[in-house]
């Protein structure tokens, strides 16, 4: 029983046991979040679910909505571009 429960909330495979093991590494990605497969005892890659992917891929604000939405919008920082000429260098 024991050992049944310390599988439950392992998230960590090595390459050679998550290929055996795919079926279940994928169906806790879904259910219980991302999945760690190691190569050579190293951290390699992570399955996370589809649902989860599109979650973090997608930003949440364009970047005209988060300069729009932020807090130094109104606060009187000049944010007005110097029109000056280079300075001259000597080659």
């Amino acid at each position: 029983m024991a050992a049944k429960a310390k599988m439950a909330k392992r998230k960590s495979y090595g390459l050679a046991e998550a290929k055996a093991r795919l079926s279940e590494v994928v169906q806790k990605a879904q259910t219980d979040g991302p999945q760690q497969i190691t190569y050579r005892g190293r951290p390699a890659v992570y399955v996370v679910s589809a649902e989860e992917w599109e979650k973090k891929r997608k930003p949440k604000q364009n970047l005209w909505e988060f300069l729009r939405d932020s807090p130094l919008r109104g606060s009187g920082i000049d944010l007005e571009r110097i029109r000056d000429y280079p300075r001259p260098v000597d080659l």
